[in-house]
């Protein structure tokens, strides 16, 4: 297993590198340049604000120095936000959106899994066919929709949670909700077909046979074999709930890294876009390789090569 785990974090590595380059070159490919926003900007100092960020210099030279700095957690210099940083701006903002994402996963798994469970158990039930027209509800709304009609229910008429902002706990349950909607829905759709599959197998029929109780054959034996889809699901999770809370935080006004990512790219800050799409693509890469290496610590059976 040791040695799977580190050709995982050296794949890592080179997945990481891979979306730099791209990064790097696409932005660089752009039309135009970081400046042309200014107001009555003269060729001159156009020039000198290339060469202060070093963007007169050759693009293999560029690359070069941004790849190793980048290496070393060094994004370079915010292009509009004169006197901070990429990494100062991430350090700052990113927690407020990790908190938020972090709080939807919670919510989804929380939800998700035992209402997956529930309808598999009690297939063609009643609760099976409301469990699944809600999951598709979930799944086909788009987020900015949820958004709309939590912000008008719940903001706008009847006036029970704040809108702007996280000024107070209540503050997070609506972007919470809008944020968690989405792979909670998956989920359940995702934990219901598992153990419905798991249910059908032949372990299951013999553990009834020798007279377990359904809770220990349910929650001992089904569980633990149909939660595996749901775990590789987590990775792309994470990372959705962090991107996805752009919208949400536009919406709600949350001062949060999506905010700034959209402001980067309305404002041409080619640095800040390049360092959030590297730090993010991180994020995921690694939440990929924990789901692989947990995926032999929930069933050893699997074999890793």
């Amino acid at each position: 297993m040791g040695k799977y785990i580190l050709k995982r974090i050296a794949l890592a590595f080179v997945t990481i590198w891979a979306v730099a380059t791209i990064t790097f070159f696409l932005m660089n490919l752009v039309p135009g340049g970081p400046f042309l926003s200014e107001k009555a900007i003269s060729p001159a100092a156009t020039k000198a604000l290339e060469a202060k960020y070093g963007l007169d210099k050759p693009m293999a030279e560029r690359y070069f120095t941004y790849i190793s700095d980048a290496a070393h957690g060094d994004f370079g210099d915010s292009l509009k936000q004169r006197g901070r940083t990429v990494m100062d701006i991430i350090a700052t903002k990113f927690p407020v959106s990790a908190r938020l994402g972090g709080m939807a996963v919670v919510l989804a798994l929380c939800v998700g899994v035992p209402l997956g469970v529930l309808a598999a158990y009690k297939r063609g039930t009643f609760i099976d066919s409301l469990f699944s027209v809600i999951a598709t509800c979930g799944i086909a709304v788009p987020g900015f929709v949820i958004c709309t009609l939590l912000l008008y229910v719940f903001g706008v008429k009847l006036q029970w949670l704040p809108t702007l902002g996280l000024k107070s706990a209540q503050s997070y349950i609506m972007p919470v909700v809008a944020l968690a909607a989405y792979p909670t829905s998956y989920i359940m759709r995702l934990m219901r077909s598992s153990m419905l599959d798991v249910l059908g197998q032949d372990y299951m029929r013999t553990a009834k046979a020798k007279g377990l109780s359904q809770k220990v054959s349910l929650f001992k034996h089904a569980l633990r074999n149909a939660i595996l889809p749901v775990i590789t699901y987590v990775g792309p999770m994470l990372a959705y709930t962090l991107t996805g809370s752009f919208v949400t935080e536009k919406i709600f006004t949350i001062p949060g890294l999506g905010g700034e990512f959209i402001k980067a790219i309305n404002g041409r800050d080619y640095t800040m876009i390049m360092g959030t799409t590297i730090f993010l693509a991180t994020i995921m890469i690694v939440m990929n390789v924990i789901v692989d290496i947990v995926y032999k610590l929930v069933d050893p059976r699997i074999k890793l090569k």
